[in-house]
């Protein structure tokens, strides 16, 4: 008896192109409203956008956390215009989950002026508007959300002076007992947190990643915003870190980033404005990222996201971004193969030639 050849995999294609809409919201139209930048995205040729919730032309967080109806005329909106929202955005508000005392004062800048000048009652805030993110991402279909995890250890990340014993792990403790109510609220609307990995904040990198993984005590909805820009302003093997964490890679920035190091400055860039340090972000393209391995590897993988360009470059408009990143990204996302290149050689199974083969 034979059976037919079933050792091929099926793989996922990446959807996309998609935008996030934060660096280009504005005061001005179309900048100004959820139609505008919608027909803006469509008309470059965009197929998804994700909504910064801290806009409020762009989306009320608080009405759509209460109300189905008010979830189903955004999302029509939105289709309307040919898009989807890919995900929400808590960035500024999840920064504000974990704040250093060091940096109260910049950072109250993301909050709203009822919890300013008061850390404790602006945490609260951001922990409650955070899970209303949440809520919203789960009455408009959405299973993965883009935040920040906000730093307590920050200062301290160069060793000088010492940490004292212990100080990291109380970090980690804390930070985890922060968002252990908010990643519990995600896991009953079935929606995955997306950590970015970013310097600033206390997930910053692998090992970071894998600390506060273990604090949540491997929490499922503890997943990965992937943006290797951040890895290259840090000299972190950007490509090595998709198969190390690649199951926990849930949503996906599509950003170019360059490192030119000299004899006057490195990593930390001296304190120069953006054009003028060695890692600088770029527009797509301009930069030193390979974006045809990330694709490959995101693909072979399986990874179920959607490829977003977030735009920042301090030498290039942000129009000219925004015109050429649709293109790029389309010409990086892999059609996944859907047969074996090499079927029109394949046979039946046949167990009794197999074991002929074989000599048993």
């Amino acid at each position: 008896m034979t059976a037919k050849k079933t050792n091929f995999t099926y793989m996922k294609t990446i959807k996309g192109p998609a935008v996030f809409l934060a660096q280009f919201a504005g005061n001005e139209p179309p900048f100004n409203s959820l139609e505008g930048m919608c027909k803006w995205a469509s008309d470059l040729g965009y197929k998804g956008i994700q909504i910064p919730t801290w806009e409020s032309s762009l989306i009320d967080i608080n009405t759509a956390a209460e109300s189905q109806v008010y979830c189903d005329e955004l999302k029509g909106k939105v289709n309307a215009y040919g898009l989807e929202i890919t995900e929400l955005s808590t960035h500024l508000q999840g920064q504000l989950v974990a704040v250093n005392p060091a940096y109260d004062i910049m950072f109250d800048g993301f909050a709203p002026d009822a919890v300013k000048n008061n850390p404790k009652t602006r945490t609260e805030w951001a922990i409650q508007t955070v899970k209303n993110a949440g809520t919203a991402s789960g009455r408009l279909g959405l299973k993965s959300h883009a935040t920040f995890s906000g730093a307590l250890l920050w200062h301290t990340v160069y060793p000088w002076p010492q940490r004292p014993n212990g100080l990291v792990e109380m970090g980690f403790e804390e930070l985890a007992k922060r968002w252990l109510p908010i990643l519990n609220h995600f896991e009953e609307h079935d929606v995955n947190v997306c950590y970015e990995i970013h310097p600033g904040e206390d997930l910053h990198d692998g090992i970071s990643f894998e600390r506060f993984l273990e604090a949540t005590g491997n929490h499922k909805r503890v997943n990965i915003l992937y943006d290797p820009s951040h890895f290259v302003l840090q000299q972190l093997d950007y490509l090595s870190f998709i198969d190390f964490y690649y199951e926990r890679i849930k949503a996906f920035h599509v950003k170019d980033a360059e490192f030119n190091p000299t004899g006057k400055q490195g990593v930390y860039g001296g304190y120069s404005d953006w054009k003028d340090r060695a890692g600088r972000f770029r527009s797509l393209g301009d930069g030193q990222v390979d974006f045809k391995s990330i694709f490959s590897k995101l693909t072979k993988y399986e990874c179920e996201v959607w490829a977003v360009m977030e735009w920042e470059c301090c030498i290039k408009s942000s129009s000219q971004g925004a015109r050429e990143g649709a293109p790029f990204i389309q010409n990086h996302i892999i059609e996944a193969a859907e047969r074996s290149f090499d079927d029109f050689a394949g046979t039946a199974i046949n167990k009794e030639e197999l074991k002929k083969i074989l000599g048993i």
